[in-house]
């Protein structure tokens, strides 16, 4: 490291003994029971109108971060950063030693304190790099690139890729299993897991294991991640052949996989807040704001909204209009950014950026 099958209820199967080290932790702090939000929708807010383009033209886009007036996209089949500023859109860069196929290729941005962060597949797996930003919006340009953190396991699928910093200035990343489901138990592996760094890529000495970047464990291929007011951790994550999830992160539980797929019950593992069948969900890039969880949908085509107050419900907007749903971002005026992925399938249309302003639900 530098710088720095479907799931059924069941028991964890033996692993080795670090795993069981591991993986025993997670499961001492599991037996608490997933914080219940205050029940009702205060402060819900939903899509008020019908979203604007942005942007259109691109090519699997992925990801988008905001600095200042731009907004910088990531494109995960040809390893470019754009950059949005207005109605004009322009390349910054190419990212170098991308390797994209199937799922993998340039995947999540994140911005802070004057560096681009990016999760990238390479020959030699998956990495967090960072490049100084240089210039000034509509003239953004990267410096050299630094790892971050490598180590991350990469396949043609399953390879997570969200960046997120969190209310604590800390570097969240989640990581897929990378076509490996025990590697989400492994505690050699970072597969299966979210991360957690410094901006430098050092582990902080609060981490839950000891000396590891692990946060949570039991994922199968997380995919977007965020923070209500509060500090509540939420993610998303695709399931296999029977449930999607939204889960409520805590530093060392473990989610299970892939023992368990969905609402399970077994002891030591935590279950999702809510479950979706894949057909309607396979569930991409969150957002949090104002009291709601909007989560954007790939093959369920639809960007469904969470009540943070209340999880057990949801409403769901722009079903079959857009097409596959990438990502959801909040723009710093308030309103929200949508991301198709369409491209990437025989056929697809070009894909867009779309803006929505929200209003109370």
């Amino acid at each position: 490291m530098s710088l720095a099958a479907r799931r059924r209820p069941g028991v964890l199967s033996a692993l080795a003994v670090g795993t069981m080290v591991l993986a025993g932790c997670a499961a001492e702090r599991t037996t608490e029971a997933v914080p219940t939000p205050t029940a009702g929708t205060a402060g819900f807010v939903v899509p008020d109108a019908e979203p604007q383009v942005v942007a259109s033209g691109l090519t699997t886009p992925w990801s988008v971060a905001f600095v200042d007036d731009a907004a910088l996209v990531s494109e995960r089949d040809t390893g470019r950063i754009l950059e949005i500023v207005g109605d004009r859109t322009r390349v910054v860069a190419e990212v170098p030693d991308v390797a994209a196929a199937g799922e993998g290729g340039l995947l999540g941005i994140a911005h802070a304190e004057g560096f681009l962060y990016a999760y990238v597949t390479t020959p030699e797996g998956n990495r967090v790099v960072r490049f100084a930003l240089e210039g000034a919006p509509g003239s953004f340009a990267l410096g050299e690139v630094e790892t971050v953190l490598d180590g991350i396991p990469s396949a043609n699928i399953h390879n997570g890729g969200r960046l997120a910093f969190g209310p604590d200035g800390m570097l969240y990343i989640t990581a897929g299993d990378a076509a490996d489901p025990g590697a989400a138990q492994d505690a050699s592996s970072l597969g299966g897991k979210i991360l957690r760094v410094t901006p430098e890529g050092e582990v902080p000495a609060d981490n839950p294991f000891p000396d590891s970047p692990v946060w949570s464990l039991g994922h199968r291929n997380p995919q977007g991640i965020g923070w209500d007011a509060e500090g509540t951790m939420f993610a998303s994550e695709f399931g296999q052949n029977t449930f999607d999830e939204l889960n409520v992160i805590r530093p060392g539980a473990n989610y299970g996989w892939p023992d368990v797929e969905g609402i399970g019950g077994v002891e030591g593992f935590v279950d999702p807040v809510q479950q979706w069948a894949p057909a309607d969900a396979s569930p991409s890039g969150l957002a949090v704001t104002e009291g709601s969880v909007f989560v954007a949908n790939l093959r369920g085509e639809r960007l469904r909204a969470i009540p943070t107050a209340d999880t057990s419900t949801a409403r769901e907007f722009f079903a079959g209009e857009f097409g596959r749903l990438r990502d959801a971002v909040v723009a710093p005026d308030g309103a929200l950014w949508i991301v198709t992925s369409n491209t990437d399938r025989a056929g697809g249309a070009d894909d867009r950026i779309l803006r929505v302003a929200l209003t109370a639900g």
